[in-house]
C-alpha cells in the first residue's frame, strides 16, 4: 500500500482536517477567555495596587499571560476536538460510509493524526519563539510587584549568591562568563551569622578572579554610619557561573537556550537533572497533541443507535486526561530524581500510544 492510498480520497481528508482543527482552535479560543478571565479576577487588584498603574498595564499582563494559556489549553482542546468532531461524524454515519469503503480505523484517522503533527509542529513553534519570552518577562515583572519593567528581557533578575559567610545579591545580569556584567549589586557583610556591614553598588564587572564593583557605599550596622568606597573587588573566587547559572528557569527559556544552561551547569559539576527532564518535555509536551486522535478514537466506531456514544466519548476524554496525570506525575518525579530525565518526559507518551492502539484495535472489532 502506497502512501497516498492510506489516506482517505483528497476531499474527504480536507474535509475531516477543516473540522479538526476549527472544533480545535475554537475550544482553544474559548478555554484561554474563561482562563484569563478568572486569572485576571485574581491579579487585576495586584497589578493596580502600584501606583500609576492602569489599564495600559492591564492589558500588557493579557498580553504575556495570554501566550501561557493558549499553549497550556492546546493538549485539552485537541482531545476535545477530536472527540467532537469523531462524534459528529459518527452521529452523521460518515465513519460508517468510510468503513463501508474500506478503509480501516488507521486510515480514517489518518486526516486527524497528520492534522494534530501540524498543530504539534505549530506548538512547539509558539512555546518556544513567543511562551518562553512571554513567562520571562512576566515573571521579572511580578518580581517588581508590577512596577517597571526591568530592562532588557531574557536576562537574569534578582540572583542571590553565597560568597562564604557573605551573601551577594544582584538585581539584573547581563551575558555569560568572563563579560557577564552586573546590575544593582547589593554585599551582606556578615560574621558568624551576624549581619556586621551593607555593601551597595549600581554595576560590577569581572576582573581577574573577583568583581570590580564602581562607586560603592558602605553602611555600618553597628554604627549607622555610611561610607563612600569608590571602586571595590568583592566576591574572589566567585565564578561567573555561580550568578549566571544560579537561576535557570526553564519555563522561560527556549530550546537551545536551555540546552546551553544545563551544559553550562554540567560543566560546573552543578545537578541538571530536573532542567533535563524539562527539556525533553519541551518536545513530548507539543507532541501529546498527535496522541489525541488515537486515545478520542473510541469515539468514532460503534453505532450511534446503540446509545452508547455518550459513553465512547466520556472513555476517549477519560483517557486523555489520564494522560495529563500520568504526564504531570512523571515529571513531578524526575524533578524528585526518582526517573531519569529521559523516562520522566518520554515514558507517558510512548504508554499512552501503546493504550491507543490497542483501544483502537480492540474498537475496530
Amino acid at each position: 500500500m502506497t502512501v497516498a492510498n492510506f489516506f482517505p480520497s483528497r476531499t474527504v481528508a480536507i474535509y475531516m482536517a477543516r473540522l479538526f482543527l476549527t472544533r480545535t482552535f475554537s475550544i482553544v479560543a474559548g478555554l484561554v477567555l474563561v482562563l484569563l478571565t478568572l486569572n485576571l479576577l485574581s491579579e487585576s487588584s495586584k497589578i493596580l495596587a502600584f501606583p500609576g498603574n492602569g489599564q495600559d498595564q492591564i492589558w500588557r499582563y493579557v498580553s504575556l499571560r495570554g501566550p501561557e494559556l493558549i499553549a497550556f489549553a492546546i493538549p485539552y482542546s485537541v482531545l476535545l476536538g477530536t472527540i467532537l468532531t469523531l462524534i459528529t461524524m459518527n452521529q452523521n454515519s460518515e465513519v460508517i460510509a468510510l468503513k463501508a469503503s474500506g478503509l480501516s480505523a488507521h486510515q480514517v484517522l489518518a486526516p486527524l493524526l497528520i492534522a494534530s503533527l501540524g498543530v504539534a509542529i505549530l506548538s512547539f513553534a509558539f512555546n518556544d519563539r513567543i511562551v518562553t519570552r512571554a513567562t520571562a518577562t512576566l515573571q521579572q515583572w511580578s518580581n517588581v510587584d508590577y512596577g517597571p519593567l526591568p530592562i532588557d528581557r531574557g536576562d537574569r533578575s534578582n540572583v542571590w549568591v553565597r560568597d562564604g559567610d557573605d551573601l551577594i545579591q544582584v538585581d539584573q545580569i547581563r551575558g555569560r562568563g568572563d563579560a557577564a556584567r552586573l546590575g544593582g549589586v547589593t554585599v551582606y557583610d556578615r560574621t558568624g551569622g551576624n549581619l556586621v556591614a551593607i555593601i551597595r553598588s549600581t554595576a560590577g564587572v569581572r576582573r581577574g578572579d573577583a568583581w570590580r564593583i564602581a562607586d560603592a557605599q558602605r553602611f555600618d550596622v553597628a554604627s549607622g554610619r555610611l561610607t563612600a568606597l569608590g571602586a571595590i573587588d568583592i566576591a574572589r573566587g566567585v565564578r561567573p557561573d555561580q550568578f549566571t547559572l544560579a537561576t535557570v528557569d526553564a519555563d522561560g527559556l527556549p530550546f537551545k537556550s536551555l540546552k546551553a544552561a544545563i551544559d553550562d551547569l554540567s560543566e560546573s559539576g552543578r545537578p541538571t537533572k530536573a532542567l533535563e527532564g524539562a527539556l525533553w518535555h519541551k518536545l513530548s509536551g507539543p507532541l501529546s497533541s498527535v496522541l489525541m486522535p488515537l486515545l478520542g478514537a473510541v469515539a468514532a466506531f460503534g453505532l450511534a443507535r446503540s446509545g452508547q456514544l455518550f459513553v465512547r466519548a466520556v472513555i476517549g476524554m477519560a483517557l486523555g486526561f489520564a494522560y495529563f496525570v500520568a504526564d504531570n506525575f512523571a515529571l513531578a518525579m524526575g524533578n524528585l530524581g526518582a526517573y531519569p530525565p529521559f523516562l520522566a518526559a518520554w515514558a507517558p507518551f510512548l504508554l499512552f500510544l501503546l493504550i491507543g492502539e490497542a483501544v483502537l484495535i480492540r474498537t475496530e472489532e
